[in-house]
């Protein structure tokens, strides 16, 4: 299972599917019941709606003027279409917005696109600024080690173009690596969990057991089907449509063709709060390389697993790749979930609104049908939301790697603000709720009295 990293200016932002997802408010009232005061859904909607410049106007939950624009498809796909009737036959409820803190039902979903483009992160806040005489940016830059005086972080050394060089700070050093290399830094500096530190031969400079823990994902379980009908982008990936897209920033090359319409349900009859996410897909998602014909994918992307994996550290070599283990689905509730959800992501594919289209199902094949025959064809055919985040986690406890100020426990100088500090992952795509994590912390910064 692939791993994805933003390597790049925007970070993931410019690799994902574009998808505007915020999850459901008991999310961010979870992380504050858990320690971390000002983290609640009525505290970051503000951040939210600071954020983004939504296309259909401002409202309680929205805001307008903001650097990251959310908008509307342009068009939809038939298939995208059928995709929303087959959730209000299964008696899913029309959902008209998925971002007012209850994602319920099925429906359109937002993305973060502007004039035909992806807006990332780079676009909406690094272009604007990127010639002021504060800012340098050096790309091709691969941090090795932290440089500490005392109990305080004072600068990062760090590769480029095959030469050690370093930067120094005189306030604050902000980490934002992610889920995955925010803790491998801090264990290449020493930081982290000392037993496993001590087996590579690294000092331990400061004791925190839980960097690296509580990694958390969406897992992914996909099924294929065969397209009847030239609707797909195997059809639709035409020179044609690509001129008019870069004509006029129109046609299917301007949506994202995967994750356009959702749905969330609970497969125990909830409907106060999802346990899926039901995705779709014009197009073969997972199969490398992917079937010549026309096709279409129903996933079901699991909300909130019980299972917890970690990272830890290959070798003291900073250039070698952290060890990923996820375990996904290593909880029997977590894989009787995705039973479930592949039941019900058949049940959609059944619908006389996919009736024009379905063909046979290519993965995980219609004759696996027993419980026990599902979880075999999930074994085989899982994959990721590609949503890592908790392994440097907010809190109070001897667990915790960041306070709710997101500064390092124990250490000075030192902030963390990444998809890493999530307590606990929220039930939808992650990227809205980082950028919030972002905006957040800049005030948490601009009002830290040691830094004025």
């Amino acid at each position: 299972i692939r791993v994805p990293r933003g390597k790049v200016l925007g970070g993931t932002s410019s690799l994902n599917f574009m998808l505007y997802m915020r999850g459901h408010r008991r999310d961010y009232d979870r992380w504050a019941e858990l320690g971390n005061e000002g983290w609640g859904w009525q505290d970051v909607l503000p951040y939210f709606r600071r954020a983004q410049h939504q296309e259909r106007g401002p409202s309680a939950y929205h805001g307008v003027g903001g650097p990251l624009n959310v908008a509307d498809l342009r068009q939809r796909n038939p298939l995208t279409v059928a995709f929303v009737e087959a959730g209000a036959e299964l008696g899913l409820p029309c959902c008209e917005d998925f971002n007012r803190g209850e994602p319920y039902g099925v429906g359109f979903s937002q993305v973060t696109i502007k004039n035909g483009r992806r807006h990332s992160t780079a676009t909406a806040y690094l272009d604007p600024v990127k010639r002021r005489g504060n800012l340098e940016i050096r790309t091709g830059a691969h941090a090795t080690r932290l440089l500490l005086q005392g109990r305080r972080a004072i600068g990062v050394e760090y590769l480029r173009q095959g030469r050690q060089e370093t930067v120094s700070a005189r306030r604050e050093i902000i980490l934002a690596a992610g889920s995955i290399d925010t803790p491998k830094l801090l264990m290449l500096f020493g930081i982290g969990p000392a037993d496993h530190l001590a087996q590579l031969g690294i000092p331990v400079f400061h004791k925190l057991p839980g960097v690296g823990s509580n990694l958390q994902d969406h897992p992914l379980m996909l099924l294929l089907y065969e397209c009847t009908k030239r609707v797909s982008m195997a059809s639709l990936g035409t020179l044609p449509n690509l001129l008019r897209y870069f004509c006029f920033r129109r046609g299917v090359f301007a949506n994202p063709v995967a994750n356009e319409v959702a749905a969330f349900v609970n497969t125990q009859g909830d409907t106060r709060i999802a346990n899926l996410q039901i995705l779709f897909a014009y197009a073969y998602v997972g199969m490398e390389p992917p079937p010549p014909s026309d096709g279409f994918t129903i996933a079901c992307s699991l909300l909130y697993p019980r299972s917890r994996g970690h990272i830890r550290l290959r070798s003291a070599d900073p250039l070698d790749p952290p060890r990923i283990q996820p375990n996904y689905l290593d909880d029997l509730d977590d894989m009787q979930i995705m039973i479930e959800g592949v039941k019900i992501c058949r049940r959609m594919a059944q619908t006389s609104a996919f009736d024009p289209f379905r063909g046979r199902e290519i993965a995980p094949g219609a004759s696996l049908q027993s419980d026990a025959e599902i979880t075999q064809g999930i074994q085989d055919w899982l994959d990721t939301t590609c949503h890592p985040v908790g392994t440097c986690r907010m809190g109070n406890d001897q667990l915790a790697v960041v306070d709710s100020h997101l500064r390092v426990r124990g250490l000075a100088g030192l902030r963390i603000v990444d998809g890493s500090i999530m307590p606990e992952i929220v039930g939808a795509n992650t990227n809205a709720s980082i950028i919030m994590i972002a905006e957040k912390a800049a005030d948490l910064i601009r009002n830290d009295p040691h830094l004025r």
